[in-house]
């Protein structure tokens, strides 16, 4: 894959201050960069991941959709297919912030 997770973050957060705002930058970052929708399996389950969302408690989460029933699931949580859709290095580059900035 060879993304350059720093460097995706550093483009995501620059004129950001503090964490909220960092997070607020990936998550744009993501939202307009990663391909939905998209197959994932969760717990050996199918789903289809249909929209990523900033949630009111300041979570970024993936929408995750079958059979007509909808659960979110934190994007951080989330298995990737392979191969990953286009823009998951935006998902890999905030997972390594979340685990830089102790979320």
């Amino acid at each position: 894959m060879g993304w350059d997770l720093d460097a995706l973050i550093a483009e995501a957060t620059v004129d950001c201050y503090g964490e909220d705002e960092q997070q607020t930058g990936l998550f744009t970052m993501i939202e307009e960069n990663l391909a939905v929708p998209f197959g994932a399996t969760i717990l050996g389950v199918p789903v289809t991941v249909t929209a990523v969302e900033y949630t009111v408690d300041g979570r970024i989460v993936a929408r995750c959709a079958r059979d007509g029933m909808q659960q979110q699931i934190s994007l951080l949580d989330l298995p990737l297919p392979q191969p990953a859709p286009e823009g998951a290095e935006w998902v890999e580059a905030y997972r390594r912030w979340a685990g830089a900035a102790g979320q």
